[in-house]
């Protein structure tokens, strides 16, 4: 497999594209991607037998089952980040360790439908904060010292929204790829 190839499976939607400021209508898109993500997963993932969840999505890459988990990680820490922000002045955010996460055993066992609740849950309680922001509360920030730079909450949305869809893909390529969607 050529590096390329190796970038489309690992970008399928390509690199997020940072920026500090977002039209209403991209703000609208990204709640929209939010909102449907826990749904548009579980519909993907629950056909999927133990063993298509064992299978990584690319040579070296997690498995569906980590992958469903680390959503459901990542999210609940956009969660944190986003309550900190609205409720802290320029918080200083706590990043992780995302591949040492994957390796827990929680995220080799556990059944990932466990985790889709999770999502479920995180996402109707982030959507409600999103939808009820002032724009004045669209432009805190909070701090994010992996990265060296501040965040702002349009920011947020758009990378959440981003990272859905991009591990979403993850798993509907390996699927079409292995011919597992039944049409």
């Amino acid at each position: 497999m050529t590096q390329r190839e190796l970038e489309k499976l690992r970008y399928p939607i390509g690199k997020l594209k940072n920026k500090k400021l977002h039209k209403p209508l991209e703000i609208a898109t990204y709640i929209k991607q939010i909102t449907s993500l826990p749904t548009k997963l579980e519909q993907l993932v629950t056909p999927l037998t133990e063993a298509q969840r064992s299978i990584p999505y690319r040579p070296e890459g997690w498995t569906v089952r980590q992958v469903v988990h680390h959503v459901a990680d990542s999210h609940a820490n956009a969660y944190i980040r986003l309550k900190l922000t609205l409720t802290e002045n320029t918080p200083t955010i706590k990043p992780y360790d995302e591949n040492a996460w994957a390796l827990l055993a929680d995220t080799q066992e556990v059944d990932c439908n466990f985790s889709l609740l999770l999502l479920t849950g995180i996402h109707k309680r982030m959507v409600s904060i999103f939808r009820n922001l002032t724009a004045d509360q669209w432009q805190r920030e909070y701090y994010h010292p992996d990265m060296k730079k501040n965040v702002n909450l349009m920011e947020l949305a758009a990378m959440y929204a981003w990272h859905g869809e991009h591990h979403y893909q993850h798993i509907y390529q390996l699927a079409l790829r292995s011919e597992w969607l039944v049409e």
